[in-house]
């Protein structure tokens, strides 16, 4: 079955976002980026900085409430449901939660063809990109860099630590042959 949707999992910082717009120029086909970014840019201000929505704390760590959780339900769905429709999918996110969070996408997903895709970066190289990128709270980077893969199972794994994107996305376009 051919590969219906990319999805890379990584920390802040990783390079998630560098790696799905180089896959988007090195693939034959057009694909579709959605990151978890831009579903909270999306949400309202009042669940940017509430126990419903979405809390980052002074340190960089990242909560979520029952809002957050259900807005989250359906954006995963619209984007299952967009490639069902024949679309091709790169998914940019940060499973916070470990298995619990990809199998918020498994169960969305289902019968699709996924290539599952850890995005690993040192915490400490992360760190020196969010502090470059200064849209970041400083500390998540670093959190994250080891959290988001604990318990994850992919079809393989990319470092962009001493990887630039371009490479990573070759050898993701490759894997999908």
């Amino acid at each position: 079955m051919t590969t219906q949707v990319i999805v890379l999992n990584g920390g802040s910082s990783s390079g998630k976002s560098g790696i799905a717009r180089c896959l988007q120029a090195v693939l034959p086909d057009p694909w579709l980026t959605f990151g978890c970014d831009t579903f909270v840019d999306a949400l309202p201000a009042s669940l940017r900085t509430a126990s419903d929505g979405i809390d980052v704390a002074a340190d960089g760590e990242v909560s979520v409430g029952p809002e957050f959780r259900a807005l989250e339900a359906a954006w995963i769905a619209g984007i299952a449901a967009t490639a069902r429709a024949g679309a091709r999918i790169i998914v940019d996110e940060v499973f916070l939660g470990g298995p619990a969070s990809q199998e918020r996408w498994q169960k969305s997903l289902g019968d699709l063809a996924v290539l599952w895709v850890g995005v690993r970066c040192e915490g400490t190289v992360a760190a020196g990109r969010e502090t470059a990128r200064g849209d970041r709270v400083a500390g998540m980077a670093a959190s994250q860099a080891e959290l988001v893969h604990r318990g994850v199972l992919y079809d393989m794994e990319v470092d962009t630590t001493r990887t630039e994107s371009l490479e990573c996305a070759r050898a993701i376009a490759a894997r999908i042959g």
